[in-house]
């Protein structure tokens, strides 16, 4: 329908309710010569009589009366919905879906967010799991975890952790059977594990850099997973080299479990950003998780080892 007949039809249920021009003049906030020249216009359109005029009252017809009991109640739903549409506004509430990596939702998502979602039980929150790219718009995401390197230039990233780096790392048994790697180019002599994109199926090439030189290697062994959680558990059963996030490897590597190589190949990168399309009309369930997220001001970036 039309936007101005929609317009005509609330014209009429206010005079038919009011059963007076100025009155419901006075509540639509324009003359009683209008809204009678929008009522005989309607009823030319429609071809039917739907209020009885005298120089005293207004009344509905027939015809009249029956549209108004059709009308009324979906308009009565029409504002209902709209002032229950009002608590997306004022509180925080409805559902936040966030597409991010096995290792962002576990180790920064989970941790701070459930929080929030125990203090605030009318949000939901949705986490898809995916390693690769999503086009969170045409997805119907609110928001993506990525890398801040990765996050498209026409989205708005905050910043929800430090910068981060991914270690080569393998059990000291591993290494009693073949020489650590010196270079990333030695690694084609070792069993490697290897992740896999769920979103392209393709394997992920590590990555590294060393002062103006940077090496992408193709790394090949018996173990490929979709998961960094299965990649750290192979390395830690000594099926081989695993290249992983630091922070995860970081008390094996303490304990003397895992053995780090190539250290000064491995660079630092920027850490995990939560991006999203557009501040305008953000709801106050995001604005909760977006302030729970955000990696602390005056913090520095830059990762810390323990």
């Amino acid at each position: 329908m039309q936007r101005d007949r929609m317009d005509d039809l609330v014209t009429f249920a206010v005079v038919a309710r009011e059963r007076s021009f100025t009155r419901a003049a006075a509540q639509l906030g324009v003359s009683a010569s209008a809204l009678s020249q929008t009522l005989r216009k309607l009823e030319d359109r429609l071809g039917i009589r739907l209020l009885t005029r005298t120089t005293r009252s207004v009344s509905p017809t027939e015809a009249g009366q029956r549209l108004l009991a059709t009308i009324l109640p979906r308009f009565d739903e029409i504002r209902t919905e709209l002032d229950r549409l009002s608590i997306y506004r004022d509180t925080p509430a409805g559902t936040i879906r966030i597409t991010a990596s096995e290792y962002a939702a576990e180790r920064v998502l989970w941790p701070r967010l459930a929080p929030v979602l125990r203090a605030n039980p009318d949000i939901t929150l949705e986490i898809s799991i995916d390693h690769g790219f999503r086009d969170i718009v045409a997805d119907g995401f609110d928001a993506g975890v990525r890398l801040g390197e990765s996050v498209e230039r026409d989205m708005i990233a905050v910043r929800i952790g430090p910068d981060a780096r991914l270690v080569a790392v393998a059990t000291p048994a591993y290494f009693a059977t073949v020489p650590p790697p010196v270079t990333p180019n030695d690694l084609t002599a070792h069993r490697c594990i290897n992740l896999r994109f769920v979103s392209t199926s393709a394997l992920y090439a590590w990555e590294f850099r060393k002062g103006d030189q940077t090496l992408r290697a193709r790394v090949s062994g018996q173990i490929i997973s979709n998961s960094i959680n299965a990649c750290l558990t192979a390395t830690l059963d000594g099926f081989g080299i695993g290249f992983l996030p630091e922070d995860l490897v970081a008390p094996a590597i303490a304990t003397g479990a895992l053995v780090q190589v190539l250290d000064d190949w491995s660079p630092t990168f920027p850490g995990l950003h939560l991006y999203y399309p557009s501040r305008r009309q953000t709801s106050p369930a995001f604005r909760l998780v977006l302030d729970a997220l955000r990696y602390p001001k005056g913090a520095s970036p830059n990762l810390t080892k323990s």
